[in-house]
């Protein structure tokens, strides 16, 4: 049985509240924005909040990709 440490179990439930505060910092400044009649900055500001989103979540899935590498050491021909 695979033990778990109490510190992955945070990082993960702190990652999804991250994701959560930039949708909901996003989704503010947005509505600010739209209702002061700038809605071309509003897309560019939801825009920018996607993307961040985005970046957070390829570095997780390239941590998730290295450490399956390392856990089955992928070697096809070892003796090349």
């Amino acid at each position: 049985m695979m033990q778990r440490h109490l510190w992955e179990v945070d990082l993960s439930v702190d990652i999804i509240f991250k994701i959560g505060a930039i949708g909901i910092l996003t989704a503010v400044v947005s509505q600010i924005l739209k209702n002061s009649g700038k809605e071309d900055i509003s897309t560019l500001a939801t825009l920018a909040g996607v993307i961040v989103v985005l970046f957070m979540v390829l570095s997780l899935i390239g941590e998730l990709f290295s450490s399956i590498k390392t856990m089955f050491d992928f070697s096809i021909l070892p003796f090349l």
